[in-house]
């Protein structure tokens, strides 16, 4: 996911904003259309896309707080657990949200989703460059491909919690 090289030390991405004045979801627009994803804006400080993903589609949505001067990312999948398995999700989502240095999984029962939240805060006129929030994108999407399996594992394959977070934590070795 993250820009290919063109020019000295410089992204595609890069080459396209030379200005400190860049709007943050400019910034995604742009990721967007380098990464070929489909993606609407919904208005000057929020957009949506959608991300393939090798277990499913991703709905991701980023948005701008002028407020508190933070770029929010939301991605979300659905996630209708059969209530006995709840438990066991929560368990694993904890377990997850151990081993994510940034961002954090939830479970927003009545929306039928799983969410994995992450902000950007950039405070006292910080600003975000075209690498940053792509490594914003990156890491969300990861995470969702990484911990995803755990997830089905402990709702759906009725797996203990500790073992099914197991197998986003088991390291491959080796090549294929």
């Amino acid at each position: 996911m993250a820009g290919r090289k063109t020019g000295p030390g410089m992204s595609l991405v890069e080459q396209h904003y030379e200005t400190e004045d860049l709007h943050p979801i400019d910034i995604v627009e742009s990721l967007a259309e380098h990464h070929d994803w489909d993606f609407d804006r919904i208005a000057d400080d929020q957009i949506a896309m959608a991300v393939e993903g090798q277990w499913r589609t991703y709905s991701v949505t980023l948005a701008w707080s002028h407020y508190d001067e933070t770029l929010r990312l939301v991605m979300t999948f659905d996630m209708e657990p059969p209530a006995h398995r709840v438990p066991a999700l929560h368990a694993v989502l904890n377990a997850a949200n151990d081993k994510c240095w940034t961002g954090a999984f939830t479970h927003w029962a009545q929306q039928n989703l799983l969410v994995y939240r992450y902000a950007l805060v950039l405070s006292g006129g910080a600003l975000a460059g075209p690498e940053q929030i792509d490594r914003m994108l990156t890491t969300a999407f990861l995470n969702c491909e990484r911990f995803y399996p755990a997830f089905q594992l402990a709702t759906w394959g009725e797996e203990a919690p500790e073992a099914a977070i197991q197998v986003a934590i088991a390291e491959a070795y080796g090549r294929a």
